[in-house]
């Protein structure tokens, strides 16, 4: 008897799954653009970290654990910051350019991460794709006409905290336990961001009618893709993972068209698929090596 179809479905499990979480982030980042005109993208950072560091620390119970020493402190304290930061600077980019813009620019800070750690000839190759979309979005490039470069500096500053929040998760979860260092480092991500969203949204922040779309972010944003995305990392290599990750421009654009109605000219969607294919190919290519912590973005 042939098991072939249970098998199959088996195998289409992770899949599904990575790609229902790449859906539910950006879904999340669209539901968050829409809380905007009530409390601004720092009310909106505000909420979603706080929120998120309330469940995350129902979860795993930070405290619980043993005593940190200095050095892991300071570990989770600039992963925290790096979180705080990547989020605030994302959210405050997509006040002024497209969902699918920022993405493919944020994109850029774990591509660079990923390709300066090797000398390969065929890492360059993603290096050519990876500048050539961001020459079409930045100043010199014809994608640009209209776009405020502001909100594509913020975008890239993401990135560069992007980059760095990969760098300090790592050595944060090296030594302590994954769940306490994420937890522990929301925390500190909402030290970061909450004076932020206060100084601009005040007592709009406790208004309850906000709760709603506020914890839909949320669990959109992070809860949903974390669990979800554990479940597609323990199932498929991780090279199959990283490349249809890459996939996340190309979907926050979709999303961004479907549900914020945002329209992309022909060029910037060619530098959002030279942005994609950098970024499959890095992680199609790249040597054996640990998975990264992923975005919350």
């Amino acid at each position: 008897m042939s098991h072939t179809p249970a098998k199959s479905s088996l195998n289409l499990l992770p899949t599904a799954s990575l790609l229902t979480a790449i859906v539910s982030v950006q879904v999340g980042a669209s539901l968050a653009k829409g809380l905007f005109p009530a409390v601004g993208a720092q009310g909106v950072t505000a909420l979603r970290v706080t929120l998120a560091a309330l469940v995350l620390a129902l979860v795993w119970r930070p405290w619980r654990g043993g005593p940190l020493s200095k050095r892991d402190l300071r570990n989770i304290a600039l992963y925290g910051a790096a979180l705080g930061l990547m989020n605030l600077l994302f959210y405050v980019a997509l006040t002024r350019i497209p969902l699918g813009v920022a993405v493919a620019l944020e994109f850029t800070g774990p591509l660079a991460l990923a390709v300066s750690a090797s000398r390969r000839p065929l890492d360059f190759v993603w290096i050519v794709l990876a500048i050539a979309g961001l020459a079409l979005l930045l100043p010199f490039g014809a994608a640009s006409d209209g776009m405020d470069m502001v909100g594509a500096a913020f975008a890239v500053g993401a990135g560069v905290c992007w980059a760095l929040y990969i760098l300090f998760g790592q050595k944060a979860g090296d030594a302590v336990h994954g769940g306490r260092a994420a937890a522990l480092g929301m925390v500190v991500a909402t030290a970061i961001v909450l004076p932020f969203g206060v100084a601009e949204a005040g007592a709009k922040l406790l208004d309850p009618s906000l709760l709603p779309m506020a914890l839909g972010v949320a669990v959109l944003s992070s809860a949903l893709p974390f669990s979800l995305e554990m479940v597609a990392l323990t199932r498929m290599p991780t090279r199959v993972f990283g490349v249809m990750l890459s996939l996340d421009p190309a979907v926050a654009a979709l999303v961004g068209l479907a549900v914020l109605g945002e329209r992309l000219s022909l060029l910037q969607w060619a530098a959002v698929g030279l942005i994609v294919a950098a970024s499959a190919g890095s992680a199609a290519t790249a040597q054996k090596r640990a998975p990264a912590p992923d975005t919350l973005a």
